[in-house]
C-alpha cells in the first residue's frame, strides 16, 4: 500500500508539472493561421482548472493569487485527487450524494489558469455572479432533478443531465465540470464546429453571415452565429430551449463567446451571458484553454436509460410506503 500510494503521488505531481509546462513556452510561439489566412483554432483543448467560477467570498476584493499560493492550491488539489482515489467508497444518500463508487472518473483538474486569477468571472470586478431575479431562483430550483428530495412522478421530472440529454459542461457556454473537459474545433472558411465529447454535443456556426433561424425555433444548444472581429471568432448564439434549464436561465438569453488563438498552445475563451429576465446585469468569465494533443474518446451515458426504471420504481414504492403508515 505505501508503495502504490508513493507511486500514485509521484505520478499525479509529474502530471500536474506537466500540465503547467506549456503556459512556461507559449509566449515565444506565435499563433498559427488556416491555409485561407484565418486564425487556426482547430484541435482539442483542454479547460480543466481549479480556479473556481466565483471568487470565494473570504477573498473579498483579492483578484490574484501570489505564485506561492496557486503552487499550494496546486499542491493540495494533487493531494485531494490521491486522497479520494484511496477512500472507501460511500453509499449512495437519498437527495444528496450519488455517492464515491469511483474516483478514478473525476478529473476536475490541479492547475490554476495562467494568469493566477481567484475565479474565472472576471465581470463583475467581485468576480462573483450577479444577484437572481425571483423567476431565475425559481428555474434553477426546478431544474435539480435526481438531486433532490423530491418524489418523481415521471421521467419528465428529472433533470436533463439524469435522461443523458445533455452534459453538464458542454454548453454552451463551455464550463469546467467533473470530467470530460475538453472541446475539440473543426474549421472551414464558412464554418465552425465545436464538439464537446459530453452526450455528444456537436455546435455547427456558420460564419457566412447568414441570417438567424425564426425566433420561435429553440434548440438545446440555441442557434448560433459566428464572424471574425480581427483574430477574434465571435459566437452569438440565442434561441435557447427554456427546457435545459442552465443556471435557470430563460429562453431570452443570449451568449456571446469570443476564441482567440493567443499563440501555438493557447486558446483564450471569453463570453459574456446576458439574461435580464434570471440575473440583474450580465456577467462575463474569461477561460483559457490547453492545447492537447490527445484524442478525444466517446463518451456514453446511459445511467439515465437504464436507471429511469429503476428510480420510478422506488419512487413508487416510497408513496405506498407512505400511505400504508397513514
Amino acid at each position: 500500500m505505501t508503495v502504490r500510494r508513493s507511486m500514485t503521488r509521484l505520478a499525479l505531481i509529474t502530471l500536474a508539472g506537466l500540465l503547467a509546462l506549456p503556459a512556461l513556452a507559449l509566449a515565444q510561439d506565435e499563433a498559427p493561421r488556416t491555409t485561407w489566412g484565418a486564425p487556426e483554432l482547430q484541435g482539442v483543448w483542454d479547460f480543466r482548472t481549479i480556479t473556481p467560477m466565483e471568487r470565494p467570498e473570504d477573498l473579498a476584493d483579492k483578484a490574484f493569487l501570489t505564485e506561492e499560493e496557486a503552487a499550494e492550491r496546486e499542491r493540495r488539489a494533487v493531494e485531494r485527487d490521491i486522497e479520494l482515489w484511496e477512500a472507501d467508497p460511500r453509499r449512495t444518500e437519498a437527495g444528496g450524494s450519488v455517492g464515491g463508487y469511483n474516483n478514478f472518473w473525476m478529473d476536475r483538474g490541479t492547475r490554476v489558469i495562467g494568469t493566477r486569477r481567484t475565479s474565472l468571472i472576471i465581470d463583475p470586478p467581485n468576480g462573483r455572479l450577479p444577484e437572481m431575479t425571483e423567476a431565475g431562483q425559481a428555474r434553477r430550483a426546478a431544474g435539480r432533478g435526481s438531486f433532490s428530495d423530491q418524489i418523481q412522478d415521471s421521467y419528465t421530472d428529472f433533470s436533463n443531465a439524469d435522461r443523458c440529454l445533455m452534459g453538464f459542461n458542454a454548453g454552451p457556454p463551455i464550463t469546467p465540470g467533473g470530467y470530460n473537459q475538453n472541446v475539440q474545433i473543426f474549421q472551414t472558411p464558412n464554418e465552425v464546429v465545436l464538439l464537446t465529447e459530453m452526450v455528444h454535443t456537436v455546435r455547427v456556426v456558420p460564419i457566412d453571415g447568414r441570417a438567424d433561424l425564426d425566433e420561435d425555433l429553440a434548440q438545446w444548444s440555441g442557434v448560433s452565429r459566428g464572424r471574425w472581429d480581427g483574430d477574434t471568432l465571435v459566437v452569438e448564439t440565442g434561441n435557447f430551449d427554456v427546457d435545459r434549464n442552465w443556471r435557470g436561465a430563460s429562453a431570452g438569453m443570449r451568449l456571446e463567446e469570443r476564441f482567440t488563438r493567443v499563440d501555438a498552445d493557447t486558446l483564450e475563451y471569453e463570453y459574456t451571458v446576458t439574461d435580464p429576465e434570471t440575473w440583474v446585469a450580465p456577467w462575463t468569465v474569461n477561460l483559457p484553454m490547453v492545447r492537447s494533443d490527445l484524442p478525444l474518446f466517446e463518451y456514453a451515458c446511459h445511467e439515465g436509460n437504464y436507471s429511469m426504471e429503476t428510480m420510478l420504481t422506488g419512487a413508487r414504492a416510497d408513496e405506498a410506503a407512505a400511505a400504508a403508515a397513514k
